[in-house]
C-alpha cells in the first residue's frame, strides 16, 4: 500500500467510483451488477417467503419451521459442494448453472402446494443459493487479486443496496396482501435469476482458474503448506511428486473453520436477537424493529469500503478479528442493560447495540474472508474456500435456536455470557491465525504474504 493510502478525503475515489471501476476491470463491475441483481431477488424473498408459505400454500407454523430449517441445513452442504466442482470446472460456468437451479426450483415452488413436495424444492434453493454465494467469492479472488479485500468491500455494499432494494419492493406486495402480489413476488425473484445469469454469461473466466485441482496442496515452490509441512522431496528426474491435499484433513483451516462459526454470529443477533429481545424483554416502542435493518443497511453500503481497506493483509485481518470480539461484547454488554430503563432509554441502548452489531459485521465481513483465502494454499483455494463458506451456513441454522433457547432463556445474563465467549473465542481464532500466517514481525509479515499467494 502506498504511504498514505486510505488517509484523509482525497485518498482514494469513491464508492460510486470504485463501483464503475473495480478491482478486476469490466469483468468483475459485471459481476458487481449480477450479484446487486441476485440480492434484490433475495431481498423480496426474504421478506415474503413466511408470508406466502402461510397464506397461499397453507403450511402452518410448525411445518414453516421445519422447512426452513432442513433448507438451511441443506445450504450448508452447497459451499464444500460448490468449491469441490470449481476445482474442476469453470467458476462462470457453475454460476450462471445456479442460477437456472433456483430459476426451476422457484418455478416449482409457484406450483407446488404441500409440505412434502415443498420441503425438497426449497432444500435445492438453499443449497443453489450457498453455492452461488461461494462461487461469487471463489470469481472475486481470482478476478480482483491482490485487491480482493476492496473487491469484496464493493460485493458488500452492492449486496447490501441490493437487498434493501428487494426488501422495500416486497413491502409494496405485501402491503396488497392478495395471492396475486405473493406470486408475483416469487416471480420477481425468479426473474432477478434470469437476469443475473445472463449479466454472468457476458462476462469471461477470470484467469488462473483454469487447471485448479480442488485437491491438490502445496502452496507452490517455497511456499508453506497447510499446517506447516515441509515441501516434498524432489523425485529423480527433476520432478517434484504432487502431494495430495483437502481441507478435510487440514487440522489447522478446520479450526478456523470452526471458530469462524462463532466469529458469524452478528448475523443472528441482528436478525432474531434484537428484535425478539425488543419485544419480549424491553419496554421499548416496537416501530424500532424495522429501524434495526436501516442502520445495517444503510452503514453497511456506506463504511464498507473503508472499513474493507483498514483490514487488508494478514496482520490488519487478524487484527479485525479481535475487534469484533470486542464489538460483539460490548454491543452483548449493552443488550443486557437494555432491559434496566424505561421505554426511551431500552430503545436508546438497542439502538447502540444495533450500531454496534453493525460495526461488528463490517469488521467480520472483511477479516473472514480475506484470512480464508490466506489462509488457504493457492492451488487449492477453491476446496478451501467452500469449506469454509460452511461457518456462515452452520451459523445460520445454529444461531436462532441458540439465542432464543439459551441466550435469552437466561436473560440478560446469557447475554453477557454470549459476548464473553465471542470475545475469548476471537482472542482464540486470532492466535491460531497468527501462528499459521507467521505473522511477527512487519518482514515476516510480508513474507507470510508472500508466500500463500
Amino acid at each position: 500500500m502506498r504511504r498514505g493510502a486510505g488517509r484523509g478525503k482525497g485518498s482514494g475515489p469513491g464508492l460510486l467510483a470504485q463501483l464503475r471501476h473495480p478491482p478486476g476491470g469490466r469483468n468483475a463491475r459485471i459481476m458487481l451488477l449480477a450479484l446487486a441483481v441476485d440480492r434484490t431477488g433475495s431481498g423480496l424473498w426474504a421478506a415474503s417467503s413466511v408470508l406466502y408459505l402461510t397464506f397461499v400454500t397453507h403450511l402452518s407454523a410448525q411445518q414453516i419451521g421445519v422447512l426452513l430449517g432442513v433448507a438451511g441445513v441443506a445450504g450448508i452442504a452447497g459451499s464444500p459442494l460448490a468449491g469441490r466442482l470449481a476445482g474442476r470446472f469453470p467458476v462462470r460456468g457453475l454460476l450462471i448453472g445456479c442460477h437456472l437451479l433456483r430459476l426451476v426450483t422457484l418455478g416449482l415452488v409457484l406450483v407446488c402446494t404441500g409440505f412434502d413436495a415443498l420441503l425438497p424444492v426449497v432444500a435445492v434453493t438453499y443449497l443453489g443459493d450457498r453455492a452461488a454465494k461461494t462461487l461469487e467469492m471463489l470469481f472475486a479472488t481470482r478476478a480482483a487479486g491482490e485487491r480482493r479485500a476492496a473487491y469484496q468491500a464493493l460485493s458488500r455494499s452492492a449486496a447490501n443496496a441490493g437487498y434493501g432494494v428487494g426488501a422495500g419492493l416486497a413491502a409494496i406486495g405485501l402491503a396488497v396482501g392478495t395471492t396475486g402480489a405473493y406470486r408475483v413476488l416469487i416471480l420477481g425473484n425468479a426473474l432477478s435469476f434470469v437476469v443475473a445469469a445472463v449479466l454472468v454469461w457476458r462476462t469471461g473466466e477470470p484467469a488462473g482458474s483454469a487447471v485448479e485441482v480442488a485437491r491438490s496442496g502445496g502452496a507452490g515452490a517455497g511456499g508453506a503448506r497447510p499446517g506447516g509441512a515441509a515441501p516434498a522431496a524432489p523425485v529423480p528426474g527433476g520432478r517434484a511428486p504432487v502431494r495430495r491435499s483437502s481441507p478435510w484433513r487440514d487440522r489447522g483451516y478446520l479450526k478456523f473453520a470452526l471458530l469462524d462459526i462463532p466469529m458469524n454470529l452478528d448475523d443472528s443477533v441482528l436478525a432474531v436477537g434484537l428484535p425478539l429481545w425488543l419485544v419480549d424483554r424491553t419496554s421499548a416502542p416496537h416501530a424500532l424493529v424495522p429501524a434495526f435493518l436501516v442502520i445495517n443497511t444503510v452503514l453497511v453500503v456506506v463504511l464498507q469500503l473503508s472499513v474493507s481497506k483498514r483490514a487488508e493483509g494478514p496482520r490488519r485481518a487478524t487484527r479485525a478479528v479481535l475487534l469484533y470480539g470486542v464489538l460483539m461484547f460490548v454491543c452483548c454488554g449493552f443488550l443486557a442493560a437494555a432491559t434496566l430503563g424505561g421505554a426511551w432509554v431500552a430503545g436508546a441502548v438497542l439502538l447502540a447495540a444495533a450500531l454496534l452489531v453493525t460495526l461488528a459485521e463490517l469488521m467480520r465481513s472483511v477479516s473472514s474472508w480475506e484470512l480464508a483465502v490466506l489462509l488457504a494454499p493457492p492451488d487449492a483455494r477453491a476446496a478451501y474456500l467452500g469449506v469454509a463458506g460452511m461457518s456462515q451456513s452452520i451459523q445460520k441454522s445454529a444461531g436462532p435456536p441458540l439465542l432464543t433457547g439459551v441466550v435469552m432463556a437466561a436473560g440478560p445474563v446469557g447475554w453477557l455470557v454470549l459476548g464473553t465467549a465471542v470475545a475469548g473465542l476471537a482472542v482464540v481464532q486470532r492466535r491460531a491465525c497468527v501462528r499459521r500466517l507467521g505473522i511477527g514481525s512487519p518482514r515476516s509479515e510480508e513474507a507470510a504474504t508472500h508466500a500463500i499467494r
